[in-house]
């Protein structure tokens, strides 16, 4: 029985090596599928040209951005609001984010000023944020931080309570203090929950930079770049080329920390796929949580 169950644990990671491998080929194929089906709607004449060009004219409207001097000054701008909207909001969360879940009072004492503020969507903010900041670049980084925030704040809450709990009394056994437990073993059990808390955040804080600039309507950045092209005669193809690079950025910065995630954090369940392939599905590991599902499940920005 015990050699039947090997073979059978070398099978299942066979197939997930099989399946990792192939992963990078499976999405360039359906980008290549994608690509193809807006290509054919469009030439066929199912939808308008004016509505939806063709995917090769708007990808080399996209890649002949990338010599014009002004676009790349305006996708500096919004690269600028993101970073500095994201670490302020990474600045503020973690903190206090360690300060909730290590004191209970203050979590009761403030929990109802934050399930208040949460849900109240950062786009509505624009208008009075606006008005009491301008257009410039002040605006878009005090709503990426409220919006980037909340993601990182609750997965370093969750984190916390993730924790190995034996780990935590065999330092108090020792004699080690609250803020000695808190560095030696929360914050390192902690911080994958953090990093996912980030990537989701990083995505919310471009998604805002873009779209702060698109209402706003003047100025300088990507979103200002889309906003004009809408406006104008066939600008579709513009637009559609601005979407393409924010579509990139997007995936760029995600790659980069999922990259990241996996080189600091490589013992996270969610970064062992060939092991997780290999264990029997009969035989669970108990209390293993990852971040990414605290992030999918439980964290509402």
């Amino acid at each position: 029985m015990k050699r039947v169950r090997e073979r059978a644990q070398a099978r299942e990671l066979g197939r997930g090596r099989v399946r990792v491998r192939h992963e990078p080929v499976l999405g360039v194929l359906g980008v290549l599928l994608a690509f193809g089906v807006c290509e054919a709607v469009s030439r066929a004449g199912i939808v308008r040209r004016s509505y939806l060009p063709p995917a090769s004219e708007v990808l080399a409207r996209a890649v002949e951005l990338a010599g014009d001097r002004a676009f790349l000054d305006g996708l500096g701008a919004t690269l600028r609001a993101w970073a500095l909207g994201l670490g302020l909001a990474c600045a503020i969360a973690i903190p206090l984010g360690l300060l909730l879940g290590s004191v209970p009072v203050v979590d009761a004492a403030v929990r109802a000023i934050v399930e208040f503020l949460r849900p109240m969507p950062s786009v509505a903010l624009i208008p009075l944020v606006s008005l009491l900041l301008g257009s410039g670049t002040e605006t878009k980084v005090v709503l990426i931080t409220y919006a980037s925030v909340w993601p990182i704040l609750f997965n370093t809450v969750y984190g916390l309570g993730e924790t190995d709990p034996l780990a935590k009394d065999t330092l108090r056994a020792f004699g080690f203090g609250r803020l000695s437990v808190l560095l030696h073993v929360e914050l390192p059990g902690t911080a994958p929950f953090i990093a996912a808390g980030i990537r989701i955040s990083a995505a919310i804080a471009l998604i805002l930079a873009v779209a702060t600039e698109i209402l706003a309507g003047f100025g300088e950045g990507l979103g200002i770049f889309i906003a004009q092209a809408g406006t104008a005669t066939d600008g579709t193809r513009d637009v559609l080329a601005g979407v393409v690079w924010a579509g990139t950025l997007g995936l760029v910065i995600d790659g980069v920390l999922v990259r990241c995630e996996r080189r600091a954090f490589p013992w996270t369940p969610e970064h062992r796929p060939r092991e997780r392939q290999a264990r029997p599905a009969s035989a669970p590991v108990r209390g293993e949580r990852s971040a990414a599902d605290v992030s999918d499940h439980e964290v509402h920005p």
